[in-house]
């Protein structure tokens, strides 16, 4: 080995080694994102340790929380001005009971929305003479595909919604119920009736949403959409695509540079529906794929269904495994929507407090 080549070999070892122990020197709550960490509490507030092997090598500290945008920003702006973070089948979570049906999410209800989750996409069903969650097919729910009854989850929801006043929740129900009145009847006996925001106050032919801070002074603070076009008028429940826009689910909705509508919506550039939701997930949940596909690619694919939207940003980004990623992952993505929404800045951070201005970095 030549001179040469003896101290180009020196000054990687050095550079390894700094590198290295610069990565792994902090602890006890210090470490920022895509810093080493040895376990969950070595990383900031708002992380956790979290092991990428398709992205990154050993274990990093990487985003676990929203930001608040209306902490951040405000919140006296119509509600499709926002952008929320959302949990796909977020119900479709491994308790240890067998089941056929794959799951899509690893935390619980109360966590998603702890974490700054606010829309969930529920799957309802009639089983056992209740409604219930299932991740089933044609219509029917099973012991082998179902996850619980919809009270419990919708009980979580009562309680999040009571203990954070300022809050507002999102339901997105592909919805398989048929018994007369069912869905009515759950979300009354869960108590959350007291939060509905009313049918009549939805607008329609584009027009903006009431303005959250009003929202929140009403206590109109928890929106329902239903896949059942015939419950908005039997049980004034919003039919979802009279007042949404959706690409496709699945792999379908996951080729670069393509943002296909989803067969029930109208198209994207649709713009009598106020309201966009841009779905990101495998047809096949894969856990060890998810902190890949929640990372770059997911912004990618915002910046392409905003042109398919006639430029406009989405409202709800729908993930699998939300807290998986490279980093900033799914959080960073609704970080730029807002960003954009907001102030028109690539992240909802260089917003000016309390207004709508232009960028602050």
């Amino acid at each position: 080995m030549g001179l040469e080549e003896q101290s180009f070999v020196l000054i990687t070892v050095v550079v390894a080694v700094l590198f290295s122990f610069a990565t792994a020197s902090c602890s006890n709550g210090e470490c920022k994102v895509l810093e080493e960490c040895a376990n969950n509490g070595a990383c900031q507030s708002g992380e956790y340790c979290f092991s990428c092997p398709l992205g990154f090598v050993g274990s990093r500290c990487v985003r676990s929380q929203i930001s608040d945008q209306f902490k951040l920003v405000n919140n006296s702006l119509p509600f499709n001005k926002y952008a929320f973070l959302t949990t796909h089948n977020a119900f479709a979570i491994d308790t240890g009971v067998p089941r056929i049906a794959p799951t899509n999410q690893e935390d619980s209800i109360s966590q998603q929305l702890n974490n700054g989750a606010r829309a969930l996409m529920l799957d309802t069903y009639d089983f056992k003479g209740e409604v219930w969650l299932c991740h089933s097919f044609r219509g029917n729910c099973y012991d082998s595909t179902a996850f619980g009854p919809a009270i419990d989850t919708l009980k979580e929801i009562e309680a999040f919604l009571s203990t954070n006043p300022g809050e507002i929740v999102t339901l997105i129900l592909e919805d398989y119920v048929k018994a007369q009145n069912g869905l009515t009847k759950v979300f009354i006996d869960s108590g959350l009736m007291k939060y509905w925001f009313p049918l009549k106050n939805m607008p329609k032919n584009g027009q903006d949403w009431p303005l959250v801070s009003d929202m929140v002074a009403n206590n109109q603070r928890l929106i329902v959409f239903t896949s059942n076009k015939s419950k908005e008028d039997t049980e004034e429940i919003a039919y979802q695509w009279n007042y949404m826009v959706e690409n496709q689910y699945g792999n379908g909705g996951m080729h670069a540079g393509s943002c296909p509508n989803r067969a029930e919506s109208s198209a994207l550039d649709d713009k009598s529906k106020s309201l966009v939701l841009v779905n990101y997930f495998e047809s096949i949940p894969i856990k060890q794929t998810a902190c890949i596909h929640n990372s770059q690619p997911l912004i990618d694919m915002l910046q392409t269904c905003f042109a398919a939207a006639g430029n406009r940003w989405s409202n709800f980004v729908a993930v699998d495994f939300y807290k998986r990623s490279e980093g900033g992952g799914a959080f960073q993505a609704v970080d730029l929507l807002n960003g954009k929404l907001l102030c028109g800045c690539n992240d909802v951070h260089a917003c000016t407090p309390g207004s709508t201005s232009p960028c602050t970095m």
